[in-house]
C-alpha cells in the first residue's frame, strides 16, 4: 500500500533535519513489500513568507488535506514576524484548519539517557501529554484586544472538542495499557478550583471517564502537577490538559528528556495527522551541521506507528519500534551525540548511527 506523505521542511535547521529523517523513511520503506511512501513537498514557513507574503499558500493546505499523513519540520524565524509583532506559526494554522485537536507529547527517560533528575531503582519514565491544541488560550491567536491600557485575549472550550480530546486520551491509556507500558490511568490537568472554564472540561473528562470502568482516573491541578512532573514523573500514564498549559508542561516534559533535542510530537485529529518535533528552528546553528535530529526521527517514527495502526499494517508499527530502538540505542550509550547532548557528533554522524543500527554497518 502507498501512502502519501505532505512534507514540509521548515525553517533554520529544519530542512536539516528533515533530510536524514527522509532518508532513513525511504530505506525503511525499501526493504519491504508491504507498504510504499510517496514523499509530496509542500512549501511554507518564516522564510517562504519573506519570500512570498504567504505563510502558508493554499495549494500547501491541499498538499496536506489530501496526505495520508504530514511530516512537519521546525518552522518559524523570531525575525521574521507577521505586521501585528507575532511569529510565523503555519504549523498552528493546520491545527485548526485540520482540526488537529490532540497534541500528543511523549515523554520518556532512556536507559542511560542523561536527565536533570535522579530516577529510583525499579522506576522508569514513560507517559505520554496530551494537549488539546485547537483552542484553549491559543483561540484569539492573532485576534486578541489591544488598546492603549489594556489587552484581553479569550480562552475557548468547547465540549464537542473536549469529548473527543478524552476519548482519544482513554483509548490511548487503553493502548498503552494493553502494550505494558502503562497502568492505564488518565489524569486531567486543570484548574477547576479557580476558572469556571476548567470546571467545565473536568466535568466533561469525567463523563468519559465514566464509559471507562476498566481504567483509572484522577484530576491535578496544573501547578501541583508541575511540581510532581520533577518529584515523580514516573507516577504518570497519560495526562490530558488545555492548549497553554500543555505547551508549558510539554517543554518541562522534554526538559526531564535532557532536551528538546529528544522531543517527539504529534497532532491528530479524526481524519489527519501531523508529525514534528517540539524545538524551533534554532537558526543561530542553522548551516553549521550542529542540529540534533533525533527529535525529527523520533516524530517519522511515531508518524509509522500511527499509520500502522490505522491501516492494520504490522510492518510500519514494526519499523516504528526498530526505529525507536535504535535512537534508544545511540542516546543510551553515547555512541554519536551532538552538541546539545554533550557530545560532538555532527547532525549526519548522529542520524548515520541510527541508520547502522537498523540497516547494517555498511549504512
Amino acid at each position: 500500500m502507498i501512502h502519501s506523505i505532505a512534507v514540509f521542511h521548515g525553517d533554520g535547521i529544519g530542512p536539516e533535519i528533515m533530510a536524514p529523517a527522509l532518508a532513513i523513511l525511504k530505506r525503511l520503506a525499501d526493504r519491504t513489500d508491504a507498504y510504499d511512501l510517496n514523499f509530496q513537498d509542500a512549501p511554507a514557513g518564516a522564510t517562504h513568507y519573506a519570500q512570498t507574503g504567504d505563510a502558508l499558500p493554499a495549494q500547501s493546505i491541499e498538499i496536506a488535506k489530501k496526505a495520508d499523513a504530514i511530516l512537519l519540520s521546525a518552522m518559524g524565524l523570531p525575525d521574521i514576524r507577521y505586521a501585528d509583532g507575532t511569529e510565523i506559526s503555519p504549523q498552528i494554522d493546520l491545527r485548526k484548519e485540520l482540526t488537529l485537536f490532540a497534541g500528543v507529547r511523549p515523554v520518556t527517560v532512556r536507559r542511560g539517557q542523561p536527565t536533570p533528575l535522579k530516577i529510583p531503582p525499579g522506576k522508569e519514565i514513560d507517559f505520554v501529554l496530551i494537549r488539546e491544541s485547537t483552542e484553549g488560550l491559543f483561540h484569539t491567536q492573532g485576534r486578541g484586544e489591544v488598546t492603549q491600557d489594556e489587552a484581553r485575549e479569550t480562552l475557548l472550550i468547547t465540549r464537542d472538542i473536549s469529548e473527543k480530546l478524552f476519548r482519544f486520551a482513554f483509548d490511548l491509556a487503553h493502548t498503552r495499557k494493553k502494550a505494558g507500558r502503562g497502568i492505564g490511568r488518565v489524569t486531567c490537568v486543570d484548574k477547576a478550583n479557580v476558572f469556571r472554564a476548567f470546571a467545565f472540561f473536568r466535568d466533561i473528562f469525567d463523563a468519559e471517564a465514566a464509559e471507562h470502568p476498566d481504567l483509572q482516573s484522577d484530576h491535578a491541578y496544573v501547578d501541583a502537577t508541575a511540581l510532581w512532573m520533577v518529584q515523580k514523573p514516573w507516577d504518570f500514564d497519560v495526562m490530558v490538559t488545555e492548549n497553554m498549559f500543555g505547551d508549558i508542561l510539554s517543554d518541562l516534559g522534554a526538559g526531564l528528556m535532557g532536551g528538546l533535542g529528544l522531543a517527539p510530537s504529534a497532532d491528530i485529529g479524526l481524519h489527519h495527522a501531523v508529525f514534528q518535533p517540539c524545538h524551533g528552528s534554532a537558526p543561530d546553528i542553522a548551516g553549521q551541521g550542529l542540529a540534533n535530529p533525533f527529535a525529527m526521527i523520533l516524530s517519522a517514527a511515531m508518524m509509522l506507528d500511527w499509520l500502522g495502526i490505522r491501516h492494520s499494517n504490522d510492518a510500519m508499527i514494526n519499523d516504528a519500534q526498530n526505529l525507536r530502538q535504535a535512537v534508544d540505542h545511540v542516546v543510551g550509550t553515547g555512541t554519536a551525540l551532538t552538541r546539545d547532548l554533550g557530545g560532538v557528533s555532527t547532525t549526519q554522524q548522529a542520524a548515520h548511527a541510527v541508520a547502522q543500527i537498523l540497516f547494517g554497518a555498511g549504512s
